[in-house]
């Protein structure tokens, strides 16, 4: 539990980045801080179950892509990921939207080094 607990608060870290430098990323709260917050750690947590429900299907399905890009296809699912993050965020009425694939793969390359980053920061030992 503790491992899903610092890996969610990680990738919520690194969508708040994202969303800082992207411009075609948003996350907004009005309320403040607080309600960013919240906001940003739901979204990890759908960005976590897409990630551990859709994504291996995706890779698996793509998998000769992976052989004849030599694995860039992973950029791009990551950028899928991140956009289908963004549409279940708006179901959800949360204050999170990607703008474009463009932003999603710029984003999903940012999110990516932040959170393997702040993982070997953050060992889990």
């Amino acid at each position: 539990m503790k491992s899903f607990t610092i890996k969610t608060l990680i990738n919520a870290a690194a969508i708040w980045v994202a969303a800082w430098i992207v411009t075609g990323i948003t996350l907004s709260g009005q309320d403040g801080w607080g309600q960013q917050t919240l906001t940003v750690i739901a979204v990890a947590l759908i960005f976590g179950v897409v990630n551990w429900l859709i994504k291996p299907v995706v890779k698996l399905f793509s998998l000769p892509l992976f052989v004849l890009t030599l694995g860039l296809i992973t950029f791009v699912i990551n950028a899928l990921m991140l956009l289908l993050t963004s549409w279940a965020s708006d179901k959800l009425d949360l204050d999170f939207h990607v703008d474009g694939f463009w932003p999603a793969l710029l984003g999903a390359l940012i999110i990516s080094l932040v959170s393997w980053g702040l993982s070997l920061a953050l060992d889990n030992d």
